[in-house]
């Protein structure tokens, strides 16, 4: 019996959420580390400065939650969001208040959005343990701006809304003639991309190319060098049989078939 444990012994703590702190000031990122550093439960494990330094510390790290500032050089919190959300929880931490950004951070899936001034040390660290949980937290501000679109969009879709919205109950799963009744050529447009034959790497960074990206845009929004940017552009123009950007855009929205009548803007 002496070698059995005991079940009634002391239960050990759990392990401490281990966090990335994201934010280009390093004023801001070394007062949330020794801020949060100082809870038992919560350990920083590695800072960032921008969208890409998150991103390369949260695979590296594996953090439970991560603290995303909006403005940032170089890549952005916005625009790494979307490359985060799947790794990890992301509580959007920043002076950053307008309503378009805190609805746009939400819809990519964000787990809170709070604005600095707007909380206490202890309000942030619930904050920080209830995202790992999936409850977000929305300060003031925050929570007014999108409030307040939600109600401006509610008012001009509401009549729309009322008179489509039993055609959307009866519509069952989605499909390409589904689609092609709510935007004509869509379907088409689609089932023509396919014959080019493009990876998902391919088709994503030529759905960039033809929103007028750069390479270097490019290359940060999919967090891969330039280099390597230029060649998936090869081996795009090479599957669309186009020999320059506004080509190769042309063909891929569906604009136009016929054979180039530019040779410029490879780049």
């Amino acid at each position: 019996m002496s070698g059995e444990p005991d079940p009634f012994g002391e239960v050990p703590p759990p392990e401490p959420l281990r966090l990335v702190v994201a934010d280009d000031n390093p004023v801001v990122r070394a007062g949330l580390t020794a801020l949060l550093s100082g809870r038992e439960d919560l350990e920083v494990v590695a800072e960032a400065a921008d969208g890409r330094e998150a991103y390369e510390a949260t695979l590296a790290h594996l953090p439970d939650v991560v603290l995303l500032d909006v403005r940032m050089p170089g890549v952005d919190g916005l625009t790494a969001l979307p490359h985060l959300v799947p790794l990890t929880a992301v509580l959007m931490l920043t002076y950053s208040g307008e309503s378009d950004i805190v609805h746009e951070a939400l819809r990519r899936g964000a787990n809170g959005y709070l604005v600095h001034g707007e909380f206490t040390p202890d309000e942030l660290v619930t904050a920080v343990r209830d995202a790992r949980r999936g409850r977000p937290h929305l300060t003031p501000t925050a929570a007014g701006r999108l409030l307040a679109q939600l109600r401006a969009g509610g008012a001009g879709d509401s009549a729309s809304g009322a008179a489509s919205g039993r055609s959307w109950l009866n519509a069952g799963p989605t499909s390409t003639e589904n689609l092609s009744q709510l935007q004509p050529g869509m379907a088409q447009s689609v089932s023509d991309r396919s014959t080019y034959g493009l990876s998902a790497r391919e088709a994503e960074i030529m759905e960039l190319i033809a929103s007028g990206m750069s390479n270097q845009q490019i290359a940060a929004t999919c967090f891969i060098s330039e280099k390597t940017v230029k060649n998936h552009i090869n081996r795009i123009f090479a599957k669309l049989h186009s020999t320059s950007r506004s080509e190769a855009t042309a063909k891929w929205l569906g604009t136009r078939r016929g054979p180039a009548r530019d040779g410029g803007d490879r780049w």
